[in-house]
């Protein structure tokens, strides 16, 4: 699975290069902002997203969400604030709240990958907090 960072925290974004990697995909760029996240997406398109909320340029991550949403590539916010979430998760899977531990990412990676992969009934791990009916919505609209 071809994995899109957007993290303007640069250690996070290194581990979270490393845990996607080591679990056997491809991290296709990290961005730390609106623009940098709209020319990487001009380059490549990932299979999955993980988005930050609050960028270098302020709560853009929001819009990073609906712009990966409207190309149909699903992601997930990973945020020190869910409460910062729209009501309709601006169309994403799920959201995974900072501090993360590295085993509570790795589940949730493997959770995306099963179900991107086309597995519907892969349970989801407690670290991933899904958007209402994110099953049926937003993971059905990506397989």
């Amino acid at each position: 699975m071809k994995v899109m960072i957007v993290e303007d925290e640069m250690l996070l974004a290194m581990e979270l290069e490393y845990e996607i990697e080591t679990a056997g995909h491809e991290v296709t760029g990290t961005v730390m902002n609106l623009e940098q996240a709209r020319e990487a997406l001009e380059r490549q398109r990932p299979d999955f997203a993980f988005v930050d909320i609050h960028l270098q340029d302020g709560p853009t991550g929001i819009d990073v969400g609906r712009n990966l949403a409207a190309i149909g590539v699903p992601y997930v916010f990973v945020s020190g604030n869910l409460k910062r979430l729209p009501d309709d998760f601006a169309g994403a899977v799920g959201a995974i709240e900072k501090p993360y531990t590295m085993n509570g990412m790795k589940n949730a990676l493997e959770y995306i990958s099963k179900v991107v992969g086309g597995n519907p009934d892969a349970a989801p791990p407690a670290s991933l907090v899904l958007a209402e009916d994110a099953e049926a919505t937003s993971m059905g609209r990506y397989r």
